[in-house]
């Protein structure tokens, strides 16, 4: 493994109380694993990539990177792992050449290697005539792909990522997760990655880590924890109108909502079957139908308590 956790906990105190941030959280992450850390607001996900770059101490617990403490030998360690966020800029003064030329020389990279390295990436985020410009001149959007290039252009065996597409449109958060794949696939690169995009967590992530309230809650394949919450949806349009409709929603005595002629219901796959029989044996007559599964934003929605 290139990460293991064990028993992190993180609890802040003051002279009344005391609040657990992070509760005897554990996991591993291993070479070229993207792995996937949600939860909802307050869950404890920033908390723990904050102890992961020793930005904040733990109250206990340890953390290894490739089989070495972390505490002990964190200059060493940290010259292969970086951190990205939507949330944390660059000096704004400085144009974006002057910010990458800075982060590489850290890293030990300058000159024409630095040059090699920098200009495919910008390049690839649309970023190359940007290199002049000051970061002050840059939109969210270009100020988050250009926290990729630093984040990427010194190749890093981990990389953290928080929220790396929260302000990207559809098209550029597309590329950036082909992207991440590829670095992934081509240099074996392991990816820890935040996000409230659950259709983009799906497609990313070989494993999922579920917080919440400082714990783990879930730790399985996307595609598990979405069939874990079991039901599915349902919709219907039925031919016969808005009262033929309702009328057929309260015969099922299962869960729906109407919408004109379109009823959607929910219900277990189990329950797909019967339910088919029954409409045929009042000879309720539809025009179409679809059937939803569960996903990964209905599984989301349910451990934060919230109706799907």
């Amino acid at each position: 493994m290139v990460l293991a956790v064990r028993n992190l906990r993180k609890v802040y105190k003051t002279n009344k109380t005391s609040f657990v941030a992070v509760d005897d959280v554990s996991f591993d992450l291993a070479p070229g694993e993207i792995l996937g850390l949600l939860g909802p607001n307050g869950a404890g996900k920033t908390t723990t990539i904050q102890l992961l770059l020793s930005t904040l101490k733990p109250t206990s617990g340890s953390i290894h990177y490739f089989g070495k403490d972390f505490f002990k030998y964190r200059s060493e360690i940290l010259n292969d792992v970086v951190f990205a966020s939507t949330y944390v800029s660059l000096p704004y003064t400085l144009t974006v050449s002057q910010n990458l030329d800075i982060f590489g020389r850290l890293y030990g990279i300058s000159g024409k290697e630095l040059v090699t390295r920098i200009d495919p990436l910008l390049d690839r985020f649309g970023l190359l005539d940007k290199k002049k410009n000051r970061v002050a001149t840059l939109s969210a959007g270009q100020v988050t792909r250009l926290m990729l290039v630093k984040a990427f252009m010194v190749r890093p065996k981990i990389v953290l990522l928080d929220e790396p597409t929260a302000s990207l449109d559809p098209d550029i958060a597309q590329e950036v997760c082909q992207f991440v794949l590829e670095q992934r696939d081509t240099h074996g690169t392991s990816i820890l990655i935040t996000s409230h995009n659950m259709t983009e967590v799906s497609e990313l992530c070989d494993r999922v880590l579920f917080l919440k309230n400082g714990k783990i809650i879930a730790d399985d394949l996307p595609d598990r924890l979405a069939r874990s919450v079991s039901r599915c949806r349902m919709q219907l349009v039925i031919v016969d109108g808005v009262k033929r409709t309702q009328a057929v929603a309260d015969m099922l005595q299962m869960p729906y909502r109407l919408d004109h002629k379109m009823i959607e219901i929910t219900l277990d796959e189990s329950e797909i079957a019967n339910l088919l029989q029954n409409l045929a044996a009042r000879a309720v007559v539809y025009t179409s139908i679809a059937i939803i599964q569960p996903t990964l934003e209905d599984y989301f929605l349910k451990m934060v308590g919230k109706k799907i």
